[in-house]
């Protein structure tokens, strides 16, 4: 089998590219082209994190299949690695034989933040200048890589509860993206107010920011919260918006914390929400149809997007002659 690591994906495999993948696996997923579970989540809760297993199948020309292992663990941070580590396994969808193994973890960051990318490409104003980014953790520079692929972001305000991890992570996105003024912040009201694009993406388990904060026009991606105790979007924002849409509308009820809290205290309905990514993108409902509104992308993350872009990884990878037969 095929195995590649980070470095490996990188060489092969650009955001943009991921963009697309991410687009065509959620297309094929709201379809019903695809049969995916929904992940085991294991509590380990003594060592203040969880297990996560995410099996699946996605149909189609260019048929996947797959299962990715991957953990949360918060502390991680503190030991100098990843919080969110995983593996992804690729199987042979004509056979099932395993034929490739990915390092998962740089794959989640990669479809994660480049779900936010399509999100934002398809939801937010064209004219869109200044992000706003809560969180700097393992997810926080391709978050911030796939605003900057599909918008012309001029600055970027960088949010974190602990202020000298912001001012590093500001400093290394510096090196990589000169041309964008990065600049961190001590508040998350600094952070948010006035922004066009607000991308949070935290663990947190109350809202990161103010609904008064939000500017009229502005789309928010909230990527953080996975479980029904997570949750990063103040509740008053959800009726105030007028596009909601979610990466998958059977993961975020299931599992965020985002609408699940709110729905329970009776705060919003099912109605709120126009439908699944893959469905805008097929023309199948409306997006944004003012400069003003507000956009909200709500992503829990689907094993179709881990499968289907391995795939395409290991495609061009393949052809490019790039990786490690074991």
């Amino acid at each position: 089998m095929l195995y590649l690591t980070k470095d490996d994906i990188q060489k092969c495999f650009s955001m943009r590219d991921a963009i697309e993948a991410d687009k065509k696996a959620l297309e094929l997923y709201s379809r019903g082209q695809t049969s995916i579970p929904l992940r085991t989540n294991i509590d380990i809760a003594e060592k203040n994190g969880q297990n996560l297993y995410m099996p699946g199948f996605v149909g189609g020309e260019k048929a996947a299949a797959g299962i990715k292992i991957v953990s949360v663990y918060p502390d991680n941070i503190t030991k100098g690695l990843p919080s969110v580590p995983a593996t992804m396994i690729v199987l042979n969808p004509e056979t099932g034989v395993v034929s490739a193994m990915l390092d998962g973890t740089y794959l989640t960051q990669l479809r994660t933040g480049a779900i936010s990318g399509a999100a934002t490409e398809l939801m937010s104003n064209k004219d869109s200048t200044v992000m706003a980014l809560i969180g700097t953790g393992g997810q926080g520079a391709a978050q911030l890589e796939a605003v900057l692929t599909v918008r012309p972001i001029k600055e970027v305000r960088i949010f974190d509860i602990d202020f000298e991890r912001a001012s590093k992570f500001a400093e290394k996105m510096k090196d990589h993206f000169p041309q964008i003024k990065m600049i961190p912040c001590k508040s998350a009201e600094e952070t948010v107010t006035g922004a066009d694009v607000i991308t949070t993406v935290t663990t947190s388990k109350r809202p990161t920011f103010d609904v008064n904060w939000v500017k009229n026009g502005a789309h928010i991606n909230a990527v953080g919260a996975y479980t029904p105790e997570m949750c990063e979007l103040p509740s008053a924002i959800l009726p105030k918006a007028k596009t909601i849409i979610f990466d998958t509308l059977d993961g975020v009820w299931s599992e965020s914390g985002d609408f699940l809290q709110p729905l329970e205290k009776g705060l919003i309905n099912k109605g709120i929400v126009d439908g699944e990514l893959g469905q805008l993108i097929s023309g199948e409902i409306d997006g944004r149809t003012s400069k003003d509104e507000i956009s909200i992308f709500e992503t829990v993350g689907t094993a179709a997007l881990d499968v289907y872009v391995a795939e395409q990884i290991v495609e061009k990878a393949k052809s490019s002659g790039i990786g490690k037969k074991i």
